[in-house]
């Protein structure tokens, strides 16, 4: 489910779009460890004052960031700010079945 910030721009929504599919398509892809996929919905449910002004170099994350944006990364700021960060948690999220990790 897209869950834009109001301010965001029409940029900015592209690139949570295209890390909203990476997301999903990383957490359904079977050869991703299910450990794995519940770091990134931790980091989902986690909330900013508890992430502060964190920086994250997860490699799948950072992978979608820089295909989305077409610039190299190496990490991203882990807020629900950041449309990169916040499109890939939600792939995650959304793709992920709720009984399997209790969300």
């Amino acid at each position: 489910m897209e869950s834009y910030a109001d301010d965001w721009t029409d940029g900015q929504r592209a690139v949570y779009d295209e890390c909203h599919r990476a997301g999903g398509e990383w957490a359904t892809d079977p050869d991703t460890p299910t450990q794995d996929v519940q770091h990134v919905i931790n980091l989902g449910q986690a909330d900013d004052d508890t992430l502060a002004d964190a920086e994250t170099d997860y490699p799948p994350l950072v992978d979608a960031v820089t295909q989305a944006t077409g610039v190299p990364v190496t990490s991203v700021p882990a807020s629900h700010d950041d449309p990169g960060f916040r499109g890939f948690v939600d792939g995650v999220r959304d793709a992920t079945a709720d009984e399997v990790f209790g969300l």
